[in-house]
């Protein structure tokens, strides 16, 4: 009998590009999938349970074996650092971490303030710079930092760059590209491993399409 896999997803632009991607790898999400608002889904014909979660916390589940796999972003695993394995580059919901500020910002000042929501990922990218700086969390709005003087600078995620644009703020540099990972528990990758490799290799059939089609 083929497990029942548990899958620990976000909410959003990475949860619809997912799903679509796990429809075309054969797996029957019902049509009204997206849209349910219900944080626990059944997806019995898909063999599968979706725990529908924040995208900090899906590392934690899958981490801590409440689900089995789970889908989230290089971001999220750089400043999360959690005892997973990932197994797949699923190609979705590309975009980057960036350093940015207003124009003209002061870029040599000693210890300057960055903003971010990644101060593990912000930290370790001027160290490697051999830049001291003093990074201040936030968890939400980064973009406001640098407007009301709380920061020097702010890393954040870039995806077109409207938000920055909006905001009066330009692009100093890219530290990373950011796409999205499947992960799985340790030991879920033991148990289920038939049903996990089925799902992997369906998964990179779709992905592998994908880019020879570009």
């Amino acid at each position: 009998m083929t497990a029942v896999l548990t899958v620990a997803m976000p909410k959003g632009r990475i949860f619809e590009e997912a799903a679509d991607m796990l429809r075309e790898a054969g797996y029957p999400l019902p049509p009204e999938f997206e849209d349910n608002r219900k944080l626990i889904v059944e997806a019995p014909e898909a063999g599968m349970r979706f725990i529908l979660a924040k995208p900090m916390d899906v590392p934690v589940y899958v981490e801590q074996g409440v689900a089995d796999v789970g889908i989230a972003g290089k971001d999220v695993m750089i400043e999360e650092e959690r005892d997973v394995y990932e197994v797949l580059d699923l190609k979705i919901s590309t975009c980057y971490l960036a350093v940015a500020g207003l124009p003209g910002g002061i870029k040599d000042k000693v210890a300057p303030k960055v903003a971010t929501k990644y101060p593990e990922a912000a930290s370790k990218y001027f160290r490697e710079q051999g830049e001291q700086v003093e990074v201040i969390k936030l968890n939400g709005s980064i973009e406001l930092a640098p407007l009301i003087g709380l920061a020097d600078r702010i890393v954040d995620i870039v995806s077109s760059g409207r938000t920055l644009k909006e905001n009066g703020l330009v692009e100093y540099e890219k530290i990373m590209d950011i796409t999205s990972r499947l992960i799985v528990n340790p030991a879920s990758y033991r148990l289920y491993s038939d049903t996990i490799h089925t799902l992997v290799e369906r998964l990179r059939k779709v992905t592998d399409s994908k880019e020879a089609a570009r």
